[in-house]
């Protein structure tokens, strides 16, 4: 089974270690400690992001009956959302984006969750 997500997570890792490279050397003279923290947040969740839809890939690799479509939609648009809307809010943007931002969570958790449930269901059909 071909999907995209083993390409996407790498691409997201890719972007991540820029973006964390940009904060430590451009953006630590220009933002404030809670601005540089909020910063920090979105890379991270940027790598939780990028190591989940990699392992996505990998279990559609290995389980191609998995649910593996909506676990790399929802790792896959979780990240962005709260990647971006936290990036956006360390270098100054609109305050409404902190409301967005627990979207993005709810998505990453569901995300992780489904493939926790996968992982349980193909250990018991083994």
């Amino acid at each position: 089974m071909r999907t995209p997500w083993f390409s996407l997570g790498s691409a997201l890792l890719a972007v991540a270690v820029a973006a964390g490279a940009l904060g430590a050397h451009l953006l630590r003279g220009l933002l404030d400690a809670s601005s540089l923290a909020l910063w920090e947040t979105a890379v991270r969740y940027l790598f939780v992001g990028g190591f989940g839809l990699v392992a996505t890939g990998l279990g559609a690799h290995v389980a191609p009956e998995g649910p593996w479509r909506y676990v790399g939609v929802a790792l896959a648009s979780g990240t962005v959302i709260f990647g971006v809307t936290v990036a956006a809010l360390a270098l100054g943007g609109p305050r409404w984006l902190g409301a967005v931002t627990p979207a993005g969570g709810l998505l990453l958790i569901g995300g992780f969750v489904a493939m926790a449930a996968a992982g349980f269901r193909r250990g018991r059909s083994s």
